[in-house]
């Protein structure tokens, strides 16, 4: 029996790999939403030097856990890697609420960022394994979507407990553990072709069996490793993706970070600007579930072209001040739609331009060099908006990050077909 029929019957690996999103989805606007208080309190000797200093150490350890973690997956399994990734995201999570100063707190953040940075690509990874044939970009979307989700169920539960800050990680730390019991017996492992077992020496009677407890571990040679991506036919589209991935993830993290300041720089109340941050991702969500089924049915690359060319054409309409209330709601909504799709587009490329054995290592390099995006994104903002010009540039600064990540993608090829090291043709779609 294969991981397609065993996903037919099962919605457990669908729903568990989204609430592993949910998770990455918290540590998107956490942050954001207790870094005001720690500073106005000056509690743990928080300053803007120490609030900056420890959302900057946070991405730096998901960066991190994306690049140099996740890739285990292609090694030891999909399955052990989440279980032991939410585990330890989870207590280093906890810990912060313990710590005694912005040292310890800025330590426990990149801890956790480790385990939180190899997480989406593993999850992302075992949901295209799992998933059917042809169906990898609703799959990966719909994945996603957990992810802005997890966003705004933090919002609005920053809304109700802030300025309890320690609240915010005890609630994160322990959804996390509750969720690793479900991961370790509901979710079924999947490993890639070169792990499972033959058909011809199984019978069909024990297929399931021999395939789930086969041995974690390629043979050496089979192994995934970063120097792969280096070998024909992947380095330039290695290197498409990466500059893509970066640029999506510089869109996410500066709009996430800045677009409430970008909004009261350009003259709408504050309030607007926190309203408009919810309908953005309100957006994102809407946009992942109607991308995934267009990449499907027309093509990913298609797809994620027109999702970061619409993105630089409305990312750079919000420059222009927009006076009815109506219309600009309706304005960020539309550009939520585009501009974080299209960085979860690039994840569903990825995952279907490379074989199953290097998918999580190419995830992980995708995401690890689109965290470095996310580093720079709130910086340049930040930048923008002490030396006063972040209204109107900040919105052009987020327009031609979409227009580059189009040009990166340019010359990423729909599809390649490459040789494997046991001389078998992989077609990748």
């Amino acid at each position: 029996m294969s991981m397609s029929s065993l996903g037919n019957k099962s919605r457990w690996p669908v729903w568990l790999c989204w609430l592993a999103m949910v998770l990455d989805g918290f540590d998107l606007v956490v942050l954001g939403t207790v870094i005001p208080t720690l500073i106005k309190s000056h509690e743990l000797g928080f300053d803007a030097i120490g609030a900056t200093f420890a959302a900057t150490i946070s991405l730096v350890g998901v960066g991190l856990g994306a690049l140099f973690i996740s890739p285990l997956s292609d090694r030891f399994g999909r399955r052990n890697l989440l279980v032991a990734c939410v585990t330890w995201f989870s207590i280093f999570t906890i810990a912060v609420v313990f710590a005694p100063n912005v040292a310890w707190f800025s330590t426990f953040r990149l801890l956790a960022g480790l385990g939180l940075g190899a997480c989406l690509p593993a999850a992302l990874a075992y949901m295209n394994d799992y998933a059917p044939a042809g169906t990898a970009g609703k799959s990966t979307t719909r994945t996603m979507t957990g992810y802005h989700a997890g966003a705004i169920a933090t919002a609005f539960l920053a809304i109700m407990v802030i300025p309890s800050w320690r609240t915010m990680f005890v609630v994160g730390g322990l959804a996390g553990l509750a969720l690793v019991p479900f991961l370790w017996f509901k979710l079924p492992e999947t490993l890639p072709p070169v792990h499972h077992v033959p058909v011809a020496a199984t019978s069909p009677a024990n297929a399931p069996v021999r395939a789930k407890a086969a041995p974690q571990t390629a043979p050496e040679d089979e192994r995934a490793r970063f120097r792969d991506l280096a070998r024909k036919p992947y380095p330039l589209i290695a290197a498409g993706v990466a500059v893509a991935s970066f640029m999506g993830l510089l869109l996410v993290y500066g709009l996430n970070t800045w677009l409430p300041q970008l909004m009261a720089s350009a003259g709408y109340s504050l309030n607007a600007g926190l309203a408009l941050l919810l309908v953005l991702n309100v957006g994102a969500v809407v946009g992942l579930l109607i991308a995934g089924v267009l990449a499907d049915r027309h093509g990913t690359k298609r797809i994620v072209l027109l999702w970061f060319g619409l993105s630089a054409v409305f990312l750079a309409g919000l420059s222009i001040q927009i006076q009815n209330e109506v219309v600009l709601y309706a304005a960020v909504f539309v550009t939520g739609v585009f501009v974080f799709s299209s960085q979860v587009l690039v994840y569903a490329w990825v995952s279907q331009l490379f074989p199953a054995r290097l998918r999580g290592t190419a995830l992980g390099f995708a995401a690890g060099v689109g965290r470095l995006g996310a580093i720079l994104g709130p910086a340049v903002t930040g930048a923008l908006v002490a030396a006063g010009i972040a209204y109107p540039w900040g919105f052009y600064v987020f327009a031609a990050a979409a227009v580059l990540a189009v040009l990166a993608l340019a010359f990423v090829p729909q599809t390649i077909a490459a040789t494997s090291r046991t001389g078998a043709s992989v077609g990748q779609s």
